[in-house]
Formats: structure tokens, C-alpha cells, sequence
């Protein structure tokens, strides 16, 4: 069954890269921002969808569905993900690659 999204869903794409021999660091470091970021997250208005995964060859992605770009584009200045989280991460051993936000074409 295909999920009806609003038509002006967009999904937010934040991924990083790291030294994959840190997998074990940068993995702990996820599972721990994630006791203040989803908390922080599921009051953002517009949230449908959050999914956040790390690869042991060496990096991981955030990816999130909201219901407007307006709406997608808070994380940008949400003070726990881009100052906490992003600071944790760097600390581990992350570089950031630039975020972005897509209009969503099309779902199955």
C-alpha cells in the first residue's frame, strides 16, 4: 500500500563521512544524540518521517519526510542538530556534506 503524502512533501537528506576503522565511536555517538534529538524532533510541526543509519564503510545519513520544505528546513536551526549533535559528531570524527531538501516526485 503506498503512503499518501501531502503534495508538498519534501525529504531532508543530511549525510556525513568518517574514518570507517571509528565505525564503533561514531555509531555509540548516534545512538546517544538520538535520547535528545528525537524528543527535540517530534515537536517540530510538519514531521511525518525521521530515519537516521550509519554504515560501517564509513558514513551516515539522516534522512526526513515533512509535509513542506518550510517545515523540513527547522532542523536548520534546530539548536540540538546543529549545534549539539553536529558538535558530538565532529568531535567523533564526522565531516558534514551539505543538506538538502527535495520536492518528493514520487513513492511506492
Amino acid at each position: 500500500m503506498t503512503e499518501s503524502l501531502p503534495a508538498t512533501a519534501f525529504v531532508r537528506v543530511s549525510r556525513f563521512t568518517y574514518e570507517p576503522e571509528r565505525f564503533a565511536e561514531i555509531d555509540a555517538m548516534n545512538r546517544k544524540i538520538s535520547e535528545y534529538l528525537i524528543p527535540a524532533i517530534k515537536q517540530l510541526p510538519g514531521i511525518l518521517h525521521f530515519y537516521a543509519a550509519v554504515s560501517p564503510e564509513g558514513s551516515a545519513v539522516h534522512v526526513s519526510v515533512w509535509d513542506t520544505e518550510e517545515h523540513a528546513k527547522q532542523l536548520d536551526h534546530l539548536k540540538e542538530m546543529v549545534v549539539i549533535a553536529r558538535g558530538e559528531a565532529e568531535a567523533a570524527g564526522a565531516t558534514f556534506h551539505p543538506v538538502v531538501n527535495y520536492p518528493i516526485g514520487w513513492t511506492v
